[in-house]
């Protein structure tokens, strides 16, 4: 067999990667052990979140497929942090874990040049320091130009609870065993990770009289720009939301050296902004209650994802746990919690390019290389995709900086400071949020996606059309002044609010003051373009927030002044005196391309910078 790209793994980044790759022409081949584990969901039942929800934006920009399968298969959708500005405003949907899965599978299955093969890849092929292939576990050896790796938490996998350590995947599946020591044998760095999920409650053992429900949202909304049709309030499932109490936490303490946590059986490291239930107990031990949600799985299963109540506790110490919570002391447990440690790539040995420092043609993406959740890995791997298509076509890499997309933050955090822990994307961590914000994820990202290959036509001129309407409203609020409009003169009365001179105010100076909405100029003027609801959204918070988006575009520049400052990459730090020796280490490993990059690693500090930068002046040309 000969591909031109060969994706290990068919988990959420595997699927974003395989169809990115193939869909830029790549002859291509996702290799997985079971076309069942494709897309599979096998921790919480939902797409996107805070800071995940507008990657989930992003990824369908840049024509990957999460958010449009996200859509077909909805049960609630809910716009989250409306009470705080824009900039952290995110979806998040629950998902049917039953039919999203097939809904990728579908999706890669009627993706041209892509084929799809149930088999373990145990070994990549190296030739003279660049991919040549990748060797199944029947001992075939295929050939190919570029292999990405996206074996999530499958490499030397193990199942803990308490002091049982069960070698398995998650959902009890097989794990890989034969990758992990070869890439070591390749001189590739590995460390332990850890992460859990769980339980799973029988629907009707719950007692839902006692719980508080949690609806979901009336706006029209969506992660695609595909999707045309909204599910409405009255067909979304509910949530259901319960808390944890004084009994909940003594048990857990009275039992806290069973857990495979605290009982010293886990070496890998796990999430700290997703923590297991134990770890909320001892790292806040004032708080008098932590709160769990109750979210559905498909419409096909009668379980319930427990939300918040992760633990590696033994099953007899999860039972009482479980029935310990307000309206589910009957509760019937249909899967217990458990803990999975696996091995992952140490990050920092990738470029920005998620291509593999040492080895050309080799690629990273997912939870392999420190992340955690279903959005980052989606993203990792369409990003990785389409490296290795530019990279197998002889092309310049695509990048992503941090004042474009949560993409580029996250990548960028990634591969120069590392991780000691699974990866989770977090609205903080981003210092251009007013740029990247999920309502313009379009406006963003969709030309550069189309420049790929990954956009098409039809697509093309529907965007095109989005973009024409947003400028003709922006045009015409900005042109048109209250004067003596009747209407406009009304509306403002009806409010209560007076200008000394109302006549000389502008629709954009309204705005600004929010003292319109887009729904009361639509009214006032219907021959206007009717604009969708994110629409409608980006074009008034453009406005609102002008003076603060011009801020951060300014100090977006600035910062690509540094970026633009190139390193060689043959620089040997460790003989620059001047710069820390932990400093000089860490320059030493990652190689930074520029001095925006260097000085955003760990244990780089701006004297270091400084010394950098003198060093330049005066030993490089």
């Amino acid at each position: 067999m000969k591909f031109d790209i060969v994706v290990v793994g068919g988990g959420h980044a595997g699927s974003e990667a395989s169809h990115a790759a193939s869909t830029m022409g790549l002859k291509t081949c996702m290799f997985c052990m079971s076309f069942s584990h494709v897309g599979n969901m096998p921790c919480n039942p939902s797409i996107g979140g805070s800071a995940k929800g507008i990657v989930v934006k992003e990824i369908d920009a840049l024509g990957g497929i999460m958010g449009k399968v996200a859509d077909q298969n909805a049960l609630q959708y809910k716009m989250l942090n409306l009470s705080k500005g824009p900039g952290v405003h995110a979806l998040r949907a629950q998902a049917d874990k039953i039919t999203y899965p097939k809904g990728i599978l579908k999706s890669l299955q009627e993706t041209p040049n892509l084929t799809l093969i149930e088999q373990e890849v145990v070994d990549i092929i190296v030739e003279n320091g660049k991919i040549g292939g990748v060797l199944l576990k029947d001992g075939t050896k295929v050939e190919c130009k570029a292999v990405i790796l996206t074996t999530g938490t499958y490499m030397e996998a193990d199942i803990l609870r308490g002091s049982s350590r069960i070698p398995e995947g998650p959902d009890g599946d097989k794990r890989s065993t034969g990758l992990s020591p070869n890439l070591k044998k390749h001189g590739i760095s590995l460390f332990r990770l850890k992460t859990g999920t769980p339980q799973r409650i029988k629907k009707d053992s719950i007692d839902y009289s006692v719980l508080e429900p949690q609806y979901g949202s009336n706006l029209p909304l969506a992660f695609s720009f595909d999707t045309k049709e909204y599910l409405p309030l009255e067909k979304q499932i509910p949530c259901y939301l319960t808390y944890t109490n004084s009994i909940t936490h003594k048990i857990i303490l009275d039992n806290l050296d069973k857990s495979a946590m605290y009982g010293g059986y886990v070496k890998g490291i796990g999430p700290r902004y997703c923590p297991s239930i134990e770890d909320k107990i001892v790292r806040f031990k004032d708080k008098e209650r932590h709160q769990l949600f109750l979210e559905p799985e498909s419409i096909y299963t009668d379980s319930i994802y427990l939300q918040g109540f992760s633990t590696s506790m033994p099953i007899d110490v999860q039972e009482k746990m479980v029935h310990s919570l307000k309206g589910l002391e009957n509760a019937e447990i249909l899967k217990y919690a458990y803990a999975i440690e696996y091995d992952a790539i140490e990050p920092m040995q990738f470029d920005k390019s998620l291509a593999l420092r040492n080895i050309k043609g080799l690629y990273g993406a997912g939870q392999i290389i420190g992340t955690s959740g279903y959005e980052e890995a989606a993203a990792l791997g369409l990003m990785a995709g389409i490296n290795a298509a530019l990279y197998v076509k002889g092309e310049e890499p695509f990048i992503l900086n941090r004042h474009e997309a949560y993409i580029g933050v996250m990548i960028d955090d990634l591969v120069t400071k590392g991780t000691k822990e699974p990866y989770r994307l977090l609205s903080s961590r981003s210092e251009y949020r007013l740029l990247t914000r999920s309502d313009n994820a379009l406006s963003r990202l969709f030309e550069k996606g189309y420049k790929l290959g990954l956009n098409s036509e039809e697509r093309a001129k529907r965007f095109a059309n989005r973009e024409e309407k947003i400028t003709i409203w922006k045009d015409f609020v900005k042109k048109t002044h209250v004067g003596k409009n009747e209407d406009l003169l009304n509306l403002l009365k009806t409010k209560e609010i007076t200008f000394v001179e109302p006549g000389s105010k502008s629709l954009e100076d309204l705005i600004k003051s929010k003292a319109i909405t887009y729904d009361e100029i639509k009214n006032i003027f219907p021959a206007l373009p009717e604009l969708t609801y994110d629409e409608s959204l980006s074009m008034m918070i453009d406005i609102q927030y002008v003076g603060y988006i011009d801020l951060e575009k300014r100090e977006a520049e600035r910062m690509m002044v540094a970026e633009n400052y190139p390193l060689p990459l043959d620089i040997d730090y460790m003989k620059i005196e001047g710069i820390s020796m932990e400093a000089r280490e860490k320059l030493n490993i990652i190689k930074p391309h520029n001095i925006g990059e260097a000085s955003r690693i760990t244990n780089v500090h701006p004297a270091d910078i400084n010394v950098l930068l003198l060093y330049l002046k005066t030993h490089v040309k």
